[in-house]
């Protein structure tokens, strides 16, 4: 008797429909690897949710990195909600990849690019992907990417190396520059950035909070000026780079216990 082959099963995503029926029939050839398609986002998700079900998950996902961008020659319908720490992002192709890799940290991602470009692929790694590689690069050598990443291995290619590295580098630094910023907030002002991260309006915040209207006004006035920031969206931005997530959805009478909310003359605190 044979010793049975390990077979690898991977799903390509990438809203390039005669790309992606090509490279899936490509690998689908090798002796070794099991492979399907995906032509968006939503679409792989329903492939993976399927396959685990199934008891038979996907061990690669090939990403493309222009997935569900608008202008791109793919999907140009509305973005539709990845589920990621709670929250709903886009379904473009790095979206996927963190969503993924926090819903399935089994399956080892590979963004497909057709172009290098550091700031994105420094963004997937980030995101959680474990190698990005050419389009146009050979079969052989996208095999060698995927093997190698089911061996916890990251793939970059060397040209594109060096910015990755600076890109990586300076992501820390504002990193860093907005957890300063953020641990000058007190923790009521810290637990409004959290409802602003969340989407969450004034008069939202206020209900959540049990804050008059004016008080959360205040309190969104002074994270804006303590964070040096103009806009809600800034503030986000900056919360989100210091690790700042988006405040949970417990009921409103949980937050309140949780806040330490106290009545004092008429005006909530």
């Amino acid at each position: 008797m044979g010793v049975p082959v390990v077979r690898i099963r991977v799903l390509v995503v990438d809203d390039h429909r005669i790309f992606a029926e090509s490279l899936a029939a490509a690998l689908a050839a090798e002796p070794d690897v099991d492979v399907a398609a995906a032509g968006s986002g939503p679409a792989a998700l329903r492939c993976l949710e399927r396959a685990a079900a199934e008891g038979r998950g996907y061990d690669v996902m090939l990403v493309d990195a222009e997935l569900g961008i608008p202008g791109t020659a793919g999907d140009r319908r509305a973005p539709v909600p990845v589920p990621a720490d709670g929250e709903s992002t886009p379904v473009d192709g790095i979206s996927l990849v963190a969503g993924v890799r926090s819903d399935r940290p089994s399956v080892r991602t590979v963004v497909l690019a057709e172009r290098d470009d550091p700031r994105r692929a420094a963004l997937a790694l980030q995101a959680g992907a474990f190698g990005w590689v050419a389009k146009d690069c050979s079969l052989q050598r996208l095999l060698a990417v995927i093997r190698g990443v089911l061996r916890d291995e990251t793939h970059l290619p060397p040209a594109l190396l060096t910015g990755v590295l600076r890109e990586l580098t300076a992501a820390r630094k504002h990193r860093t520059e907005s957890e300063r910023l953020v641990e000058a907030l007190t923790p009521r002002e810290r637990e409004v950035l959290r409802c602003m991260v969340a989407g969450l309006g004034r008069k939202a915040v206020a209900e959540r909070l049990f804050l008059s209207p004016h008080t959360v006004r205040t309190h969104m006035q002074n994270v804006l000026g303590k964070l040096g920031v103009h806009s809600t969206l800034a503030a986000v931005a900056l919360a989100r780079r210091a690790g700042i997530g988006p405040a949970d959805q417990a009921p409103a009478g949980q937050a309140a216990l949780a806040g330490n909310v106290v009545e004092r003359g008429g005006q909530l605190a």
